[in-house]
Order: structure tokens, then sequence, then C-alpha cells
């Protein structure tokens, strides 16, 4: 399996390919929404709802053999690809990998320019619930 930093490095050399075109930049971001697995309905709930987000991400997490699986959805194109980014990265890691990880890619692709502050407000929420399921599952480990 590859690490954090191989992953991220990867998604950073997918991001250079398109270079400066904003419009391609987003398509791609919202084809990448389509990767993620059916959600289970039962789960759109409010609870998995992600604070902080302007659209609805919904974001469960189960402690699959010490590793974090995610799932997550959206009910818009773009986030669902972040979303996607973000599981991508992190997901079937120790809930110490997670908690320890430097998601530097996001600044290396230029996210910011492209999604607008709003949607990094929400990016942001994303990253700290992940983060906050994986502090939960380490804390039940280490109980």
């Amino acid at each position: 399996m590859s690490s954090i930093k191989d992953i991220q490095e990867e998604i950073v050399s997918e991001f250079e390919i398109l270079g400066d075109d904003k419009e391609s930049t987003v398509f791609y971001i919202m084809e990448l929404g389509g990767s993620l697995g059916k959600f289970p309905e039962n789960e759109r709930k409010e609870e998995n709802i992600i604070k902080g987000c302007q659209s609805k991400v919904w974001l469960i997490a189960d402690d699959v053999d010490g590793k974090v699986h995610y799932q997550a959805d959206s009910n818009t194109d773009i986030t669902k690809g972040l979303i996607s980014l973000l599981i991508r990265v992190l997901n079937n890691r120790s809930p110490e990998e997670i908690l320890n990880a430097e998601l530097n890619f996001i600044n290396r692709i230029g996210m910011g320019s492209i999604i607008g502050s709003q949607r990094s407000n929400g990016l942001s929420a994303m990253i700290k619930q992940m983060k906050l399921y994986a502090f939960a599952f380490q804390t039940k480990q280490n109980a």
C-alpha cells in the first residue's frame, strides 16, 4: 500500500498535468467524486453531516482491523470530488497515521484558488471531522 506521502505526490502529479486550466481542474475534481462508493441511504442523517460545509457532506467511519475506513457523499459534485481526494489519501490507515498526516497536496495543487474561501472552510471542516474519527478510534484502541 502506498504511503500517505506517495498518494499525495500522485495527486499533485495528476493536477500538474492540468496546468493552470481552472475549468479542466474543476471538471476533474467533479469527475473524481464518481469514484466514491455508494453511500448507505440509512446514514444520510443529520448527525453524519459535516458542520461548516456550504454543501451537505455526509461522512461515516468504521474501525476495520485497526484501520479507519471512511465513506462519504455530498449533494454537490465538486464537494464530492474534494472528499474523494481526502478519502483517497486517508482511507484504510491507522488512526495514528491519519492524525499525523500533513495534507500538503491541498496547497500544492492550488486548491484554495480553485474552490474559493467558503469551500476552503468546508474542506478544513472535512479534514477536521476525518481526524476526529481517527482520534476517537485511537482512544478506543488504547482504552
